[in-house]
């Protein structure tokens, strides 16, 4: 069974740093997640892109409110896949979902994810 677990959200202060990790299990990292993708949604709003990784971590995509100020990683040997969350502005608020999906190459789409972790809040105070 395929799960995704996130930690690493909390309550900071506008202009904080975070780490958000989402830790897999159920599959071989590298060989079955191949794309993997950070989520955000707030309050009414809709689920949007963050970012996203490709299986080695050697191509990367952030929106662009985030460019300069996250970082996407992740460490197939741990199984793991990082945000950086620096700079935080209070318009950073949300629940951070993880996401993974058996395709290759960048995916930006909420439906080109097959698994999601259940999500961890992010605060931002001004």
């Amino acid at each position: 069974q395929v799960q995704l677990v996130e930690s690493g959200g909390e309550l900071v202060q506008a202009g904080g740093s975070l780490r958000l990790s989402c830790a897999a299990s159920g599959r071989s990292f590298s060989r079955y997640f191949h794309g993997m993708g950070w989520f955000r949604q707030a309050p009414g709003k809709e689920r949007d892109i963050v970012a996203a990784i490709n299986w080695n971590g050697e191509n990367t995509y952030y929106v662009d409110a985030v460019k300069g100020r996250f970082t996407i990683s992740r460490d197939n040997a741990k199984n793991t896949v990082y945000l950086q969350l620096n700079s935080l502005k209070p318009e950073d608020t949300a629940v951070y979902y993880c996401a993974a999906a058996n395709l290759p190459g960048i995916l930006l789409r909420a439906n080109d994810y097959a698994y999601w972790g259940q999500g961890t809040q992010v605060t931002v105070s001004s």
